[in-house]
């Protein structure tokens, strides 16, 4: 007969517990123990994978934040540079329009409309005129003694327009057309040198003979031509040459004036005339065009509106799309973290 180990009181217990409790119960009893078995080991194993598991979270978690705070910063950054742009966008195209930018073009003719050369002789006597082409000039056959006067010429006698007390005697002749030609008028005047201590006559360039011409009131003309246009003298005893350019400017009303550019080269004259003869000092005096270019010159504003609108609108789009991205990452944080706190709030519901 075998004898039976004595057994604890705690087994005996044990049994007598189960007896008294329901066939389901001890299905449910004995599930939850094998669970535990097979599940967890011990308490100590299940902490120590819940800490890695947390720690694992925690430094994603921490990985996606400063990329987000990264990204919002990447984001405002280029919110200042657009704000900058528009800024200096705005700032250059108002200095465009303040400051115009001067454009000269040059237009080709085959001939000019005739000038008018207004001359203040004085007591000065015109003794010769004519004109010539291919820029030559005969010799001189009678140098001091009247010839021919082969120009249109028109004498008028007007107020100073800047005095209004002098009365001012001028010779307007009709000047060269045929550029092409190189037509040239030239002209000789004799001035008696002993009743003034400078010889000197004074000329004035106007845009057209043929406007003075049919001109009702040609004095009032003369007074325009002298406020608008600059006076020129040319010295007896030599040759001065004139070579004249014709400039158009456009003004802002959308007038236009014109303006008239000259070169001249002076060359002395050799007088071989009697010393008796030479009380009297010769002019003579060359006007040419100098080339067949008109001069335009005309302010363009350099700002386009349709560009700057078209850079101004790039860049609120820009700013635009950049607040809906910071928008999108706040929102995607905000969500991480509500995200983390329920995850972390259930894993601790867990453990505990």
């Amino acid at each position: 007969m075998m004898r039976e180990s004595p057994r604890s009181y705690q087994e005996l217990y044990d049994e007598g517990d189960r007896a008294q409790t329901s066939p389901h119960e001890q299905e449910c009893v004995e599930d939850l123990e094998s669970e535990d078995g097979n599940g967890r080991t011990s308490p100590a194993v299940d902490d120590e994978a819940g800490n890695n598991n947390l720690s694992m979270g925690f430094s994603k978690t921490c990985l996606k934040n400063v990329f987000s705070v990264i990204l919002i910063f990447i984001y405002l950054l280029l919110m200042a540079v657009a704000v900058f742009l528009a800024y200096q966008t705005i700032a250059d195209f108002m200095e465009k329009l303040k400051h115009p930018v001067m454009s000269v073009t040059y237009k080709e003719v085959d001939s000019f409309e005739a000038p008018g050369i207004a001359l203040y002789p004085g007591k000065a006597r015109l003794l010769s005129c004519k004109h010539h082409y291919h820029s030559h000039i005969p010799p001189l056959v009678t140098p001091g003694q009247p010839g021919d006067v082969n120009c249109f010429t028109d004498q008028i006698n007007y107020t100073d327009p800047f005095t209004n007390h002098t009365t001012k005697h001028a010779l307007v002749v009709r000047g060269p057309s045929y550029v092409r030609k190189r037509e040239l008028i030239f002209l000789q005047f004799s001035q008696n040198e002993t009743e003034q201590d400078f010889s000197a006559i004074n000329y004035l360039l106007f845009y057209s003979f043929k406007e003075f011409a049919g001109s009702e009131d040609k004095a009032q003309f003369m007074k325009d031509c002298e406020r608008s246009y600059s006076m020129w003298t040319f010295s007896g005893g030599f040759r001065t040459w004139v070579k004249m350019s014709l400039v158009k400017t456009s003004e802002k009303d959308g007038s236009e004036s014109v303006e008239f550019r000259q070169e001249s080269s002076v060359v002395k004259y050799n007088d071989r005339r009697k010393d008796s003869d030479k009380t009297n000092q010769l002019f003579f005096v060359v006007f040419e065009w100098r080339d067949p270019f008109v001069q335009e010159v005309r302010d363009i504003i350099t700002a386009n509106p349709w560009k700057t609108i078209a850079i101004l609108c790039g860049i609120f789009l820009a700013l635009f799309k950049a607040a809906d991205f910071a928008k999108l990452s706040v929102k995607w944080m905000m969500k991480i973290r509500k995200r983390q706190l329920k995850r972390r709030s259930r894993e601790m519901n867990q453990v505990s």
